[in-house]
C-alpha cells in the first residue's frame, strides 16, 4: 500500500496560487515521498530549485483545458518548461483536432514536443466516445510520449462516475500497452487512487495526496 504514494504527482494547478502555496506542496511531496509535482508554467523554475536535492519529478501542465493554442505557442511553453528545469511535460491533446479526425496534425504535433522532454499527453477521455480514447491512446504511443493520461481539473466526468474513469483507464492501458497510464482529476481518496491502480493506471494525479498519505497512515495504526 506504501508504493501508492510513490505514484502521486502531487499537484497545484491553482491559478490564485502563491509562491509560498507552491513550496507548501512542494515540501509536502518530500515530506511524503510523492512521484513529483505538477504545476502552471510560471512555478517550473521554483519547482526545480525546491526539488533540486530529491528524486522527484518536476511536472508542468501544458495548454489545459482542451489543447487548443497554435502548435508554436505549444512548442514555445514546452520549450521555456524545459529551459526552466521541467523533467516532464504533462501537455493537452488538441482534443477538438482530434474529434474531427486530423490524425497527421495530432501527430505531427505531439511528436514534436515529445522530442523536447519526457511527455505525458492528456486525451481528455471524459469528453471522448471509447473508440476515440483508443485512437487518442495509440497516437500517443505512436508520438514517441511516454504516458497517456485521463484529464485535467475540466474532467466533465464527476465523482460519482469514477467507475467510468476507470474504465477508460483499462482501455488506454489496452490501447497503448508500452505506455505508462495516469489517472487524474477527482481522485481524492486511498480507494479511489486504488481503484484507478486496479484498472492499470501507473500514477495518480491529485491534489488530495497529502489526505491519501493521512488515510494510509491511519489504516497502518
Amino acid at each position: 500500500m506504501k508504493n501508492i504514494l510513490k505514484t502521486i504527482d502531487h499537484t497545484n494547478i491553482d491559478p490564485e496560487a502563491t509562491e509560498a502555496d507552491i513550496i507548501k506542496t512542494c515540501n509536502e511531496a518530500k515530506e511524503y515521498g510523492f512521484r513529483g509535482v505538477d504545476v502552471n508554467p510560471e512555478w517550473v523554475s521554483l519547482v526545480a530549485e525546491e526539488l533540486e536535492e530529491t528524486d522527484m519529478k518536476v511536472i508542468v501542465l501544458i495548454d489545459p483545458p482542451m489543447g487548443l493554442s497554435s502548435h508554436k505557442e505549444r512548442m514555445d511553453a514546452c520549450r521555456r518548461a524545459v529551459k526552466d528545469g521541467v523533467d516532464e511535460l504533462d501537455v493537452v491533446m488538441n482534443i477538438i483536432d482530434l474529434k474531427y479526425e486530423k490524425y497527421d496534425s495530432v501527430l505531427d504535433d505531439l511528436s514534436e514536443i515529445a522530442e523536447l522532454a519526457d511527455t505525458k499527453v492528456i486525451i481528455g477521455s471524459g469528453f471522448l466516445t471509447d473508440d476515440e480514447i483508443k485512437k487518442a491512446s495509440e497516437l500517443v504511443q505512436e508520438a514517441g510520449a511516454i504516458c497517456v493520461k485521463t484529464a485535467t481539473n475540466k474532467d466533465p466526468l464527476e465523482r460519482r462516475q469514477l467507475e467510468e474513469k476507470a474504465k477508460h483507464v483499462k482501455m488506454m492501458s489496452e490501447a497503448a500497452p508500452d505506455l505508462l497510464v495516469k489517472a487524474s482529476a477527482k481522485i481524492r481518496t486511498l480507494e479511489d487512487a486504488k481503484m484507478m491502480i486496479e484498472n492499470g493506471a501507473d500514477i495518480i494525479g491529485t491534489s488530495s495526496g497529502v489526505e491519501i498519505a493521512k488515510e494510509l497512515k491511519d489504516m497502518e495504526e
